[in-house]
């Protein structure tokens, strides 16, 4: 698996400041199959400079130029989708099919949405007797998490680009090759020197430093909530712009009026989808009690179709591994019924976790309250519309969810949930539409129009 042993900094790959690496291990075969540079603070600081020093030319920049540029961006990305695709299996063991649809089609979709955002956005308007412009907050700090790796970098580089703003990426130390590979793509589009620049390190030491620069503008973040928290306390002492998308622990709420096969089929699918690492799954399934136990035997049903080390990937690290095991058995030892599943490992190689159902899950167990991040379904049952909405409510996080029913029922009930964005019968994912939490899942918002405003902020003149 290519690597660079560089930073992509102000255009060019330039060689670290230290030599410290990080190993970057195949999660399906526990091998180290390559090694980036551990970034400092020296790296950090150069990335800036070399950000600040590109901010006037780019934020000057037509938009329409601006947009040209993203989508030779995109087609960047789309040349390499094979090798996106096969990087990010390598690196965070999702399957073939799931890295080139999801992990590397969605990516190369959404710069498409950003190319057409940055030429049409009304980057100036008039009220009244004012006009009012929107322009780039500035350097942007991009802090993106493993799970969807080319898609986070995107969903963050892409607005930023089209509002003109510069950009310094930290991606996760554990898929570092899949940011590798976009900063080659922005090369190749020939976007200016120092408008996207690149360091690979661990969050502690180049994301804190980059959180932190005093020429950082900006900080963008995708992670957990503990993590998301200290980002924020650090920009937050600068006054600095942040954008939070943080925790979830989403409710499949299937009513009476629901088709129950069919919501509990795709709930479990949903939960599965990427080995369960997704920060919006519909964790926790919420099902009234007279059809309780037709749910269970079905979502049962549905997991043992996920076999690991096929259509079920591993976990990205051995800590990841553990920490979903240590929930599952929590689970049990709460007193939760295990109908599909357990901590025992499924293979003898990887970082595999089968695919876990719980049943008589109450609203006060951990495995109903925290983010297990893992391929864990929680079952609750309910009594009536009220009890229902108490438990899908009843955490601290708001980031997705799901209602299943009769339509206008459903979105009675959809429009009552404390959260981000709620899928209605099983709705399709939409690039263009705002994505992000309510509560501690967050602050912002990321896609779409809504995710370009993140990146912009308003001057108007009176006449």
């Amino acid at each position: 698996m290519k690597a660079h042993d560089a930073m992509y900094i102000d255009g060019e790959w330039r060689p670290a400041a230290s030599s410290g690496t990080i190993p970057v291990v195949d999660p399906a075969t526990e091998q180290v199959i390559a090694r980036v540079p551990a970034g400092t603070a020296e790296d950090v600081d150069a990335a800036v400079r070399a950000a600040r020093a590109a901010l006037p030319g780019w934020a000057a920049t037509p938009p329409a130029e601006r947009a040209a540029a993203i989508a030779a961006l995109r087609d960047a990305l789309a040349a390499r989708a094979e090798e996106i695709a096969a990087t990010v299996t390598a690196e965070l063991g999702a399957p073939p099919k799931l890295a080139a649809a999801v992990h590397t089609g969605l990516p190369v979709t959404v710069a498409g949405t950003y190319a057409e955002l940055a030429a049409t956005h009304p980057f100036v308007e008039k009220v009244g007797n004012s006009t009012v412009y929107a322009e780039p907050v500035g350097v942007v700090a991009a802090l993106t998490p493993w799970n969807y790796p080319l898609h986070q970098i995107v969903a963050k580089v892409a607005p930023a680009l089209a509002a003109g703003c510069v950009t310094v990426l930290k991606p996760a130390e554990d898929t570092p090759l899949t940011a590798q590979l976009f900063a080659e793509a922005v090369h190749e589009a020939g976007l200016p020197a120092g408008v996207f620049n690149l360091v690979t390190g661990l969050g502690p030491v180049a994301g804190q430093a980059l959180a932190e620069h005093p020429g950082v503008d900006m900080v963008s973040f995708t992670g957990s909530t503990a993590v998301g928290s200290r980002i924020g306390a650090l920009a937050g002492g600068a006054v600095k712009r942040v954008a939070l998308e943080l925790g979830g622990k989403s409710a499949n709420v299937i009513l009476p009026s629901a088709d129950l096969a069919r919501a509990v089929a795709v709930g479990v699918a949903n939960v599965m989808s990427n080995s369960g690492q997704t920060c919006s799954a519909w964790t926790r399934m919420l099902v009234p009690a007279d059809r309780y136990e037709e749910a269970v035997a079905l979502a049962a049903e549905a997991a043992a179709k996920y076999t690991p080390g096929d259509r079920l990937g591993p976990l990205v690290s051995a800590r990841q591994r553990d920490r979903v095991r240590g929930y599952i058995e929590k689970g049990i030892e709460e007193g939760a019924r295990l109908v599909a599943g357990g901590p025992e490992a499924p293979l003898e190689t990887g970082y595999y976790v089968s695919p876990t159902v719980f049943a008589d899950v109450t609203p006060g167990m951990t495995i109903a309250r925290e983010e297990i991040f893992g391929p864990v379904v929680s079952i609750l049952r309910y009594e009536g519309e009220e009890e229902a909405l108490a438990i899908a409510n009843g955490t601290e996080y708001g980031l997705a969810g799901a209602v299943w029913g009769e339509e206008t029922e459903a979105v009675a009930f959809a429009r009552r949930m404390e959260t981000g964005q709620v899928d209605i019968n099983g709705g399709r994912f939409n690039p263009l539409a705002p994505f992000g939490g309510w509560k501690r899942s967050g602050i912002g918002r990321e896609l779409g129009a809504h995710g370009l405003a993140e990146y912009l902020q308003t001057k108007s003149l009176q006449f």
